[in-house]
């Protein structure tokens, strides 16, 4: 972990100024972009609506967004090291911590965060704050994962089977350090509703991940940006070695874990 309270976004176990940060927001953006911008579009957003982009990363999702709200929109995309998020016009990119930083209330139309509040111990408080910061009618949008299932033998078996599995329960102990949750994706539609969301829809997603998925992709830079922690979480460097051999070789296919999209709306009344 990078900082030394663990209530705070600093915490996120991903270093967007590490060697493979780039790589791993390439994968991502490959893997959820199509989910994610499906599912913005059903809140019909477009010229002039005012947008914030929690957690920008590698800023695929605030792109889509500053082209979508063009003329007259604006879209503020924030992260705890924003240097990744390319520069556009109506794009505002800003470093902001969003468990410890303020944000104004009422001021947007869509408020998106992905892969976010799951890491953040604090993730109640901070979801009562995105839902503070929309306009009356503005719509919150949150991507998450769930791993409960994930956590299981792969598709194929034998050795490369049990080395896989040994990758995937590190990873969990990893994602779950600090506070994290790395399976709240199953519950956040639910904690939506309970802080005051309406009209809270959730979608659910899963496939298989082959060789030269982005999937695997992920995996495999997740493997590399993170080794010192799943050292820590008790595999070998002869282990990682090995998975990373194992993802990349033909013929291998696992199970991916579950993305949730939720979707929730600040009452009008509000």
């Amino acid at each position: 972990m990078t900082g030394q309270n663990p209530a705070t976004a600093s915490d996120y176990v991903f270093d967007n100024d590490g060697d493979h940060s780039s790589d791993q927001h390439h994968y991502l953006a490959r893997l959820l972009d199509p989910l994610t911008f499906e599912r913005l579009a059903l809140t019909g957003v477009g010229p002039g609506w005012d947008c914030l982009e929690v957690g920008a990363g590698g800023g695929s999702v605030a792109l889509w967004l500053a082209e979508r709200v063009a003329p007259g929109g604006r879209v503020l995309a924030t992260d705890i090291k924003p240097g990744l998020i390319p520069s556009r016009p109506g794009l505002t990119v800003a470093r902001h911590d969003v468990v410890t930083d303020p944000l104004p209330e009422g001021a947007f139309d869509l408020v998106h965060a992905r892969l976010v509040l799951s890491h953040l111990p604090r993730r109640h408080e901070v979801l009562r704050r995105l839902r503070a910061a929309l306009r009356p009618g503005g719509w919150l949008q949150l991507d998450e994962i769930d791993i409960t299932r994930w956590v299981a033998p792969p598709l194929s078996g034998g050795r490369e089977g049990e080395v896989y599995a040994a990758y995937v329960t590190a990873m969990a102990r990893v994602l779950s350090a600090g506070g994290g949750d790395p399976t709240w994706g199953g519950s956040a539609a639910r904690d939506m509703a309970a802080a005051g969301l309406a009209d809270v829809d959730q979608a659910r997603w899963t496939e298989v991940w082959e060789r030269g998925s982005a999937g695997l992709g992920l995996l495999i830079s997740n493997s590399h940006h993170l080794e010192d922690h799943l050292l820590e979480a008790g595999m070998t460097l002869g282990q990682l070695r090995k998975v990373r051999e194992v993802m990349s070789a033909p013929g291998f296919s696992a199970p991916s874990f579950e993305i949730h999209s939720i979707l929730g709306r600040r009452a009008r009344d509000d």
